[in-house]
């Protein structure tokens, strides 16, 4: 009896280690739950800046970049605020501020520094299959809009990072440059438009699979696909357990990580909530569904080389705002317009129904229904939207384009967003927040990225902010802040206050992504001036 006794002390005891030393071969240096863009730049970057970092990936779907990154989902427009309208907002004094735009433009250019520097040590690329140069063009109908882009260009002007816009306000001129959207129209009717060569077309799909590619066939990091994160559990060492469900066995297991990073899109809400960290108290997700009129004829598709972005309804999102787009997907050039509109419960394009109501909780219901009540013309902005029918889509199509044809357009399904809904500082109230927002947690094992636009083209400025919050110490040494500069030779410096840097950088990254890039003077050259 004593014998056996011992026995199974001794059985318990070898167990006990064994289950222990299995916890530890499983223990992580990184978790990245979700595979889009977000998960795979921090991985990427991570990399670069330590190579003996192990990292795992754990995407729902069968592939990486299915969901928000995917062509289809996305505007594809690398945002860099040289068309689109809402990052220059009038003030009440009639003065266009500009604030945002260059603050989007230097995000983007810190983008195409990675994403050139990965390209020059044949990580990523061919650039073609990612990146593609577009203009970008505004483009506004009527006296009071024609105003306020001339006021908004002339305004640029001042900013070296917009060298090289033109503006005209003249239809002959106009129609030189997009014969689409003139061709049929008005020849009293007052129109203006923007014209930039530096524009970018970007797949973030393509990309994100790009960057995926190089760290799972360098073996860098380890990718599962069809594997849902559930639950993460502090450990007493801090670090975290986290649940994992293997969709297509339907078993369960875990993983320890020292980091983990929430970069799931619509599932990153409620992921964050289950980590209970402080940080994530009070924040909630408004969900905003859109859908794309996509041109199968190819005579039309070959007439239009640009992304023409025109003014937002009032009480829209910002990913509502109407553009022509000139598109490049797998290899082929592609023409949509849109994006309209819609509201769904569901949280990512492949969510359930039930993804809103059960995003409510004790901390979050007072500043959502705040937010709700103080967003009524959004919500009245999106019910029409659901409702328009497809001549009511043919006729917002037309005022881009308008000789545009019902059978020369098909309608399809675009992604779905989470706007981030907050707790205001000043105000104390529940606010609806168009943008990002990154959540941390105080020791920085923690990070995860809500809401959405200009969301992926600005992926590697806003990676830099989670580096910065969750590995303060390593960035302070020499090795880190060496390998941040070759990766990015702007780090720590605004270009915008830099035009030699600006103008070396662009140069390089013009040579190394196949894009378009004008030399920037210290003042802007009386030819573009209106």
């Amino acid at each position: 009896m004593k014998k056996s006794f011992i026995c199974l002390l001794c059985i318990l005891i070898l167990g006990s280690c064994a289950d222990k030393k299995s916890s530890e071969s499983e223990t992580v240096d990184v978790v990245l739950v979700g595979g889009g863009i977000m998960s795979v730049t921090l991985a990427n970057m991570l990399n670069e800046l330590d190579p003996d970092m192990t990292m795992v990936a754990y995407e729902r779907l069968d592939a990486v970049g299915q969901e928000s990154s995917s062509a289809w989902n996305n505007a594809g427009t690398g945002h860099s605020a040289l068309c689109e309208l809402n990052y220059t907002p009038e003030l009440k004094d009639g003065s266009i501020d500009t604030h945002k735009a260059v603050e989007i433009n230097e995000s983007f250019e810190i983008s195409k520094q990675f994403w050139s520097y990965l390209v020059a040590g044949n990580k990523i690329g061919p650039p073609k299959t990612f990146i593609n140069p577009t203009p970008h063009m505004s483009f506004v109908i009527g006296e009071d809009n024609v105003k306020y882009l001339k006021k908004r260009f002339l305004a640029l002007q001042k900013e070296p990072l917009f060298t090289g816009m033109e503006f005209s306000d003249d239809q002959k001129q106009i129609n030189n440059w997009i014969p689409l959207v003139m061709n049929g129209r008005d020849p009293l009717q007052k129109v203006a438009a923007t014209k930039i060569d530096i524009g970018t077309d970007v797949n973030y799909g393509a990309l994100t699979n790009e960057l995926t590619s190089n760290l799972v066939k360098s073996g860098k990091m380890k990718l599962e696909v069809n594997h849902e994160v559930t639950n993460f559990k502090r450990n007493e060492d801090g670090t975290w357990k986290v649940y994992i469900k293997d969709l297509k066995n339907n078993t369960t297991k875990t993983i320890n990580a020292k980091f983990v990073f929430i970069g799931a899109g619509g599932a990153t809400l409620p992921l964050l909530e289950k980590t209970h960290i402080p940080e994530a108290k009070g924040y909630g997700g408004f969900p905003v569904s859109g859908e794309w009129l996509v041109c199968n004829n190819p005579k039309i598709i070959a007439q239009h080389q640009a992304k023409v972005y025109g003014k937002a309804s009032v009480g829209s999102p910002p990913m509502s705002v109407p553009h022509l787009d000139t598109r490049v997907i797998d290899g082929k050039k592609e023409l949509l317009f849109g994006p309209f509109a819609g509201f769904s419960s569901k949280f990512l394009k492949n969510g359930t129904w039930a993804d809103l109501p059960a995003s409510f909780n004790f901390y979050n219901i007072r500043p959502m229904l705040e937010a709700g009540l103080d967003n009524v013309p959004l919500t009245k902005y999106l019910v029409e939207q659901v409702v328009l029918t497809p001549e009511q889509r043919l006729a917002a199509l037309q005022e881009y384009f308008p000789k545009a044809k019902m059978e020369d357009w098909d309608l399809k399904i675009a992604g779905q967003r989470v706007q981030v809904i907050k707790i205001d500082n000043t105000t104390q109230r529940g606010i609806l927040q168009f943008g990002t927002e990154v959540v941390t947690a105080s020791d920085g094992s923690v990070a995860a990225l809500l809401g959405a636009s200009p969301g992926a083209s600005t992926s590697v400025s806003i990676m830099l902010k989670v580096i910065e919050k969750c590995f303060k110490n390593e960035l302070k040494t020499s090795k880190w802040q060496e390998k941040i500069k070759e990766m990015i030779p702007s780090y720590g410096q605004k270009l915008s206050d830099n035009i030699p840097l600006a103008n070396e950088i662009r140069k390089n990254n013009s040579e190394k992504l196949g894009i378009v890039w004008k030399e920037i003077y210290t003042v802007a050259p009386k030819t573009n001036t209106p």
